[in-house]
């Protein structure tokens, strides 16, 4: 598997860049599913095409984002669909990878270690609401995982995103999680995540654009691995009916993505930029009145918060908690301590908590101005922690101050006789 970084040039020879946000396009899990490729490889054409040509609205995306581009998941399946052709391929020839493995149902249940944590309130086996590791079995050799699967993930692992698509095939939607059913007794059941309102703006931002989608729906499988072992939003997005259409179709159904593709990438950190004000006016009153029907929030520009996590110091924090009041879902700071948290207008209380280091709060605002709003923290380290150090430094363990308080009662003690 092959992945393009688009990015400015210093970028790209870095696996993240402290303070932009990293967003992914994927396609192929399904071989046999083909239009999803050939959009990505004609996105990177037209990419590198318009910011040479100093298109300001790509020239803006490219120096605000670094945008990663994986256009084949499954290169083994789709060999076998290219072989039969368009016409002669059929649903399944090529869907699956060379060992028989639907790598878009191959990632690791999450859902159902956090949702068991939740409904056994009394168990001592508390599972977090974000980033949940993955279980023991699953990483085993003996496990059935397809090696793209792990490829994958290592990958989602690496670099810190916070957006992403995969585009697949055979519809004409766009899905989101949660994909799988909470009820045990239900095959068929909404069930949102903390982030519903968040991620439902995310699909209609796409859905509504293209020329043809209307809907935008939750069901997804990867989508759900993405959100609770990752900081990543990570939406299917089904780009036609027909998985493999014929080579003179695919201008027509370039056309029909192309606006949609871009917007959904300007998400990560604004709303649709174009020349035209009247063109933005007439899009703002569309989606408004498309929102409203749907009774969904409007917003028009999609927003969040960024920032670094830092000591006193000066120095980042890496794999510190940010929580959202109200949002029963965390993300974490990445290596160089900076982060990019996805959210809707309004104002949120915002904490930041950390391994050795004092908790601190506070309100971060999102409106509706283009941009991401800045919420920076600077947190010092507790009081035990600068013991430990201290005592560390030279060459001493702390005493614990049980085994402290024992000793002195004992001194009194012997005072005493």
């Amino acid at each position: 598997m092959g992945v393009v970084r688009i990015a400015r040039k210093r970028q790209i020879s870095q696996y993240s860049f402290t303070g932009e946000p990293e967003f992914r396009y994927i396609a192929g899990a399904h071989g046999n599913e083909v239009l999803g490729r050939e959009l990505i490889l004609l996105l990177m054409q037209f990419m590198c095409q318009e910011y040479l040509a100093g298109n300001p609205r790509i020239v803006h995306l490219i120096e605000d984002t670094r945008i990663h581009l994986l256009p084949s998941v499954n290169p083994d399946g789709y060999d076998k669909a290219y072989k039969a052709g368009s016409e002669l391929g059929g649903w399944s020839l090529g869907r699956w990878t060379q060992d028989g493995i639907d790598i878009n149902n191959n990632f690791p249940d999450l859902n159902s270690l956090l949702w068991e944590s939740e409904d056994q309130k009394k168990s001592k086996r508390k599972v977090p609401n974000h980033h949940i590791p993955i279980p023991d079995w699953y990483l085993s050799e003996n496990a059935t995982v397809a090696v793209e699967t792990r490829a994958i993930i290592a990958w989602m692992e690496k670099i810190p995103f916070v957006l992403g698509g995969n585009l697949q095939g055979g519809e004409l939607v766009v899905a989101y999680p949660y994909d799988m059913v909470r009820s045990l007794w239900k095959t068929q059941d909404y069930t949102p995540t903390p982030d519903d309102h968040v991620f439902r703006w995310l699909a209609y931002s796409y859905a509504s654009t293209h020329r043809l989608m209307t809907d935008a729906r939750r069901r997804a499988c990867i989508n759900d691995f993405s959100y609770l072992h990752t900081n990543c939003f990570e939406l299917s997005i089904y780009v036609g009916c027909d998985k493999y259409p014929h080579e003179s179709e695919l201008p027509e159904e370039w056309e029909n993505n192309r606006e949609s593709l871009i917007v959904f990438m300007e998400q990560v950190f604004k709303s649709i930029i174009t020349p035209d004000p009247l063109v933005a006016l007439f899009f703002c009153w569309f989606i408004c009145l498309g929102f409203r029907v749907a009774g969904i929030q409007p917003a028009f520009v999609h927003r969040g918060i960024k920032g670094i996590v830092k000591d006193i110091h000066g120095r980042g924090i890496p794999n510190a908690v940010i929580s959202v009041e109200g949002v029963n879902h965390d993300i974490r700071t990445g290596s160089d301590g900076d982060y990019w948290r996805l959210l809707n207008p309004g104002e949120y209380m915002v904490s930041v908590k950390a391994e050795g280091y004092t908790t601190a709060t506070k309100t971060c605002e999102v409106g509706y101005d283009m941009g991401a709003t800045r919420c920076d923290f600077t947190i010092s380290k507790t009081n035990l922690a600068r013991i430990k150090e201290i005592m560390r430094k030279f060459g001493k363990q702390p005493i614990s101050l049980s085994l402290r308080r024992l000793r002195q009662r004992a001194r009194q003690w012997r005072q005493r006789r």
